[in-house]
Formats: C-alpha cells, structure tokens, sequence
C-alpha cells in the first residue's frame, strides 16, 4: 500500500499524483495542510517536504519526486 505526504498546490506532489492516477495505482492521499499529518510527517520523515511516499508493503520511505516515481515503476 502506498500512502503520500502531498500538499496539493505542490508541483512536484502533482507530478506523482498524475503518474500514480495514469498507471491506476492506488494510493492514499496524506495532506499537510491538516495540522496533525504534517506533525506526522516531520515524525516519521524527519522534516517538512512533500512528496513523501510510505510504501507499507515493502517498508520503503522516500522523498523526491523522480525517486518516488522510479521505486514505483519497479513495482506496477
């Protein structure tokens, strides 16, 4: 399962929601503009940057766009 860190206005978040949506790979939005997720994730990331990808079948945590997109394709 894949759960992503995004704000929507980022580009970069856009640009791996728009991979994700087009190859039909499920995922669940995590939005930072909500308080308590944006603490999350600094918890869990360590700092402030979206897009974060969790990856809970594979136990894989990333940032970078470009990264998350290719550790992806990997996959589907």
């Amino acid at each position: 399962m894949f759960n992503l860190y995004i704000l929507e206005s980022c580009p970069y978040c856009r640009k791996v929601m728009n991979f994700l949506d087009e190859k039909g790979v499920q995922y669940t939005k995590i939005d930072i503009k909500n308080k308590a997720n944006e603490e999350a994730l600094i918890k869990i990331g360590g700092k402030r940057q979206v897009p974060f990808l969790i990856d809970t079948d594979r136990n894989i945590q990333m940032y970078e766009s470009n990264d998350i997109i290719e550790n992806i394709k990997t996959v589907i």
